[in-house]
């Protein structure tokens, strides 16, 4: 009886410190999960592809191209068979990016879809930015924006830099195209 009593308590006790553990799939394991998945688009972008060398850049402009390392995209793009697999996705993204760890730094809400924009990191150094886009007619896409201690009054700088840049989305491919309609 006591050997009995013993496994149940050892039972009890791995359940909970499993249940201790978060299920919750980080968003860095989202992306590699999703990138063998026929209905995802996934590319890792350099920031030397937003060339941005050759642009007049003020000093603030330059200090934000420098924090920037790449950026991954993710975009999943919805049809009338895979419906059903971009609610259960659509949910996934939605699941990971309510944690805690994601401050929200605005909601965008247009004619296109629905969007947010969060990051990971103190207030005046973020390492990663969040972009998440859905339209229930197009599917999703998720990008992330990563760097070393961002600031966000440069990360705006930057924004205005790309606006000055004379790029046009090249060596994006097939996300490109599905970015842009």
């Amino acid at each position: 009886m006591k050997k009995l009593l013993s496994k149940i308590a050892i039972v009890l006790v791995a359940g909970v410190a499993l249940m201790a553990c978060s299920s919750t799939q980080s968003l860095q394991e989202y992306y590699v999960d999703s990138a063998e998945n026929p209905n995802f688009i996934s590319l890792d972008v350099p920031t030397s592809i937003l060339n941005l060398e050759k642009a007049d850049l003020t000093e603030g402009q330059r200090k934000a191209l420098s924090s920037l390392r790449k950026m991954n995209l993710l975009a999943f793009k919805k049809t009338a068979q895979n419906a059903a697999e971009y609610k259960v996705e659509k949910a996934k993204v939605n699941a990971i990016l309510k944690n805690d760890e994601f401050v929200e730094l605005m909601k965008l809400n247009s004619s296109y879809g629905k969007g947010v924009i969060k990051y990971l990191g103190d207030e005046d150094a973020i390492d990663e930015v969040i972009i998440y886009g859905s339209s229930n007619d197009k599917g999703f896409a998720l990008v992330r924006v990563l760097g070393d201690d961002m600031n966000p009054a440069h990360l705006v700088q930057l924004i205005q830099a790309l606006q000055q840049s004379d790029y046009n989305g090249e060596g994006l491919g097939e996300i490109g195209k599905f970015l842009k309609g």
